[in-house]
């Protein structure tokens, strides 16, 4: 097998799971309507109940899942809008899409976030409002507490992503200088029936994480959220409002987001219509009809990159040396999110650094590949999705005069994959379901 045959069924495996995260198919396997009679998973709603019926939300993935909830209720919405990244819109019928910035929110985040709460609270007692949440929520629906601009939350943002923490650590942190995040969407649409439609881009699902939960209860609390801050070394560099907004709510002068039982959460349900499972057994069943062993590791992969990627290089030389886990041809499938803790001034993503770092441990093994790529197309501040190396990456490189430590070292992963044409272009998949890691090894 040859190195560009494993590339490119590296390629192919990956977009047989792009294509399992399908937002629309998902939303459509969890939500049917027939006549007045909506069925949400095994709940039935009599839509004869119901004055009016508003759609908001927020993600990645909000154009194609309201392209499924247009083809469902039709002209029975009243009004919908939905927030997604810039590139990730359809055209719909009633329900406007809106496009801001990601990672990093930006002023057309906040009104659209503003637009959502308007219409969230302009439900009565007998309207339904459909909310439809995926990855990337958390950027694309800014709405700081009173006393905090823009500015300062895209400041703490940005020292959040770039310090290693968890994204379930820098979501409680959003949720608690927010007005919309930790359920707070929840109060404003309160006691109007509430459906939110979840596809997770989250390790384990949790609904209080994905897009920070606007319209969940949730656990953290402020106290959580400066113990994060100072953990990490970064609560003496976030501007003072912040940490005033902080130390307020620890003192009880600020509302705590809504907990778990409180009334706003009596009318709603909450549902998981796709996660990064589904990806992942995608590729496997791929991997299989291409004659490939396979196993997968685990869709909760977290951790720094760089040591993730070593661990995935040592499985495909075992497989070498000693044909475990599994016999080549071999296929080794993850899933998950790790994180980078940027100590450099280059320009990358996980994926594309978690490549970098993997293609070092195989350099010279002649029937590798490895790709890493995330669902959504989008990699850190990059137009690329990740991307992939093998056995020959560090010697190309060299040819190039190219030193692939020190692209490592500065997380210039975006430059090095970009001079040897190794970057993995997908453009906008309007799905986010994580990432997306393969280890090819042939005979």
């Amino acid at each position: 097998m040859t190195i560009s045959k494993l590339r490119q069924d590296a390629i192919d495996i990956f977009n047989a799971g792009l294509r399992a995260a399908d937002p629309k198919e998902a939303v459509k396997r969890h939500m049917q309507r027939n006549g007045h009679t909506l069925m949400v998973n095994e709940k039935r709603y009599d839509l004869r109940q119901f004055d009016n019926i508003y759609v908001v939300g927020g993600g990645k993935a909000g154009a194609s899942m309201g392209m499924a909830v247009e083809e469902i209720f039709g002209d029975l919405i009243t009004e919908g809008f939905v927030t997604v990244k810039y590139g990730y819109r359809a055209k719909l019928k009633k329900i406007r899409i809106h496009e801001s910035d990601h990672p990093v929110p930006d002023e057309a985040g906040r009104r659209g976030a503003e637009e959502i709460v308007k219409l969230a609270g302009s439900a009565k007692e007998n309207d339904l409002l459909l909310c439809l949440i995926s990855g990337g929520g958390s950027a694309l629906l800014p709405l700081p507490v009173q006393g905090i601009s823009l500015s300062e939350k895209q400041e703490v943002t940005k020292k959040l992503l770039a310090c290693g923490a968890s994204i379930n650590e820098i979501n409680a942190v959003r949720k608690h200088i927010s007005k919309i995040k930790g359920g707070q969407l929840a109060r404003f649409s309160y006691p109007a029936t509430l459906i939110t439609l979840i596809l997770s881009d989250v390790i384990g699902n949790y609904l209080d994480v994905i897009a920070s939960g606007p319209t969940v209860p949730d656990s953290s609390t402020f106290g959580d959220v400066k113990e994060i801050l100072k953990r990490y070394k970064i609560w003496n560099e976030i501007p003072d409002t912040v940490k005033f907004c902080v130390e307020k709510g620890i003192r009880g002068e600020m509302p705590e987001t809504p907990k778990a039982g409180e009334e706003v959460f009596s009318k709603s349900q909450n549902v998981v219509v796709g996660s990064n499972i589904q990806a992942v057994l995608a590729t496997e069943t791929k991997a299989r009809e291409f004659g490939y062993h396979t196993m997968v590791l685990s869709s909760f992969i977290e951790g720094e990159t760089k040591d993730v990627a070593r661990v995935h290089a040592a499985i495909a030389k075992e497989i070498l040396h000693s044909e475990n886990p599994v016999s080549p041809p071999a296929c080794i499938i993850s899933g998950g999110e790790t994180t980078v803790t940027i100590r450099g001034k280059g320009k990358g993503g996980r994926n594309q650094e978690f490549c970098l770092a993997a293609a070092i441990d195989i350099a010279g093994l002649n029937s590798v590949a490895i790709l890493s790529g995330g669902t959504d197309g989008t990699d850190g501040p990059t137009d690329a999705a990740g991307a992939l190396c093998d056995g020959k990456t560090v010697e190309r490189a060299k040819e190039k005069k190219m030193n692939i430590q020190s692209y490592l070292s500065d997380n210039n992963s975006y430059a090095f994959f970009k001079n040897l044409d190794d970057l993995l272009i997908t453009g906008p998949t309007n799905t986010n379901v994580m990432d997306l890691r393969l280890v090819l090894v042939g005979t």
